[in-house]
């Protein structure tokens, strides 16, 4: 019954909002307007607080409107915040909803491939409920 509730807002600037799913998920959903790195990170960490809180492994993550990532950002997640996310914040399981812009695609892969050796699976989707569904099936915690 909890997982019928809407999803909560958590965090919001103007990287995106952190929605939180009464299924026991994150929910990130990224906008399509400007931001800073500063912006970036502070969504990022706020998805790993999120995920310590409520001992949550799992995220969707939406990026079907979203600006690709430059490459300082690409940097900052694939090399810091990924490890630190996976080995302090249990993050093990990312539903991707891919952006239909090839560059969002790209940056993203980008940040996927360096995953290599964590214990994280990343899987990319074009409907949202094939993404909620495969995410349901993962374990909840880390």
């Amino acid at each position: 019954m909890r997982a019928s509730l809407p999803p909560r807002l958590y965090f919001q600037n103007n990287a995106g909002r952190l929605l939180l799913d009464a299924a026991g998920f994150l929910r990130a959903v990224w906008g399509p307007g400007p931001r800073t790195l500063a912006d970036t990170q502070g969504f990022f960490t706020h998805m790993q607080h999120a995920l310590l809180r409520h001992g949550w492994s799992r995220i969707l993550i939406s990026q079907v409107g979203m600006p690709p990532f430059t490459a300082e950002e690409q940097r900052w997640v694939a090399h810091e915040w990924l490890p630190e996310a996976v080995h302090v914040g249990g993050y093990r399981h990312g539903a991707v909803l891919v952006s239909p812009d090839v560059l969002v695609r790209l940056a993203t892969a980008y940040v996927t491939t360096h995953v290599q050796g964590l214990p994280l699976t990343y899987r990319s989707f074009e409907i949202e409920a094939e993404a909620v569904q495969w995410l349901l099936q993962q374990p909840v915690g880390p």
